[in-house]
């Protein structure tokens, strides 16, 4: 069955959610895990429960088991519409052999769909010591060098560009954020006005003839995995930015324990970050010269919220590969 064809059916799977299709072959999403011992893999449950959120909630035909493979050469890749891969799930990128590059570059070039999900990390992640302040994800519009450097080899003419809010990656099957009214009033302001307004997130992609192609996302897995019971498997704190009338005179003096790093806005403009310990940031300066305190939140309540956004999103994004957006 071409990927033409199961294209259609998840088209008609979308206008019929829930229904059955008697004789359509489920559709099959490939994970690139790491070579030997059946391929290890950060947060292991999660893109099997976001692939089964995805199935039960829109009725595509679609398998919610991802077909794992070590190799881009394994032949069963071809037979899927859709590459998702945890980019730190890999320590090998510089050394991948030419023949896997020109495989990956032929998936793309025939109308396949790769997803880097952790293909954006801020400077300070990458720096900390054992993923210390990776819950701590921080949004920024530029994907990792190494990132950039691999697909470079892999689509040398093409280029990482930010995906617009309006793109229609970001609502093909829902729109918008989830119900906020059990945060805070700070942080739901903070949520529909900056960190994800309009329920868009920050993505860098790379367009084919027109098509989108890749995209390269700060980690989302940690939001989709859920046990056998159907709770979720990680707790997810939320980071808002908050300001203050004297906040210019205190924090340029301020002491600070860690480094300082630049983050790219969705225009280019960049923040300075300040860190203390661990890589967490403590504070930034803003391109208008304004600066801003962080404040971190940890409750019930903004953990499930954020799981049901990172979950949405992962939806979202599967439904646009799938149907070509």
């Amino acid at each position: 069955m071409n990927v033409t064809f199961k294209i259609l059916l998840c088209l008609l799977a979308l206008f019929c959610p829930g229904r059955l299709w008697l004789g359509a072959t489920p559709l099959r999403v490939a994970q690139l895990v790491a070579p030997g011992e059946g391929g290890e893999r950060g947060y292991p449950h999660a893109l099997s429960s976001l692939l089964e959120s995805v199935a039960t909630t829109t009725g595509a035909p679609l398998e919610p088991s991802p077909l794992l493979v070590e190799s881009l050469q394994d032949p069963r890749l071809f037979q899927c519409p859709l590459l998702y891969v945890n980019w730190d799930d890999r320590e090998d990128w510089e050394r991948l052999p030419e023949g896997e590059v020109k495989a990956l570059q032929g998936f793309l070039e025939g109308g396949g769909f790769l997803w880097l999900d952790a293909g954006i990390a801020a400077e300070f992640l990458r720096k900390a010591a054992g993923n210390a302040a990776q819950h701590h994800s921080y949004g920024e519009w530029q994907v990792a060098p190494a990132v950039q450097k691999f697909m470079e080899r892999v689509l040398p003419r093409a280029s990482f560009q930010p995906i617009p809010r309006e793109d229609p990656l970001f609502r093909p099957f829902y729109q918008g954020l989830p119900d906020t009214s059990l945060l805070p009033p700070t942080v739901q302001r903070y949520i529909a006005e900056e960190k994800w307004p309009g329920g868009t997130y920050s993505v860098m992609g790379i367009r084919l003839e027109g098509r989108l192609a890749v995209i390269a996302t700060p980690i989302l897995a940690m939001g989709w995995g859920r046990n056998s019971l159907g709770a979720w498997t990680t707790d997810i704190q939320l980071r808002t930015l908050e300001g203050g009338d004297t906040l210019g005179e205190i924090l340029p003096q301020a002491a600070v324990l860690g480094p300082a790093f630049a983050a790219r806005r969705e225009d280019g403009t960049l923040d300075q970050i300040y860190c203390q310990q661990n890589a967490r940031p403590a504070w930034l300066r803003e391109p208008t010269g304004q600066w801003r305190l962080f404040r971190y939140h940890d409750s019930r309540q903004i953990s499930d919220f954020t799981h049901l956004f990172y979950s949405r999103l992962g939806i979202n994004f599967i439904l646009a590969a799938l149907l070509g957006e």
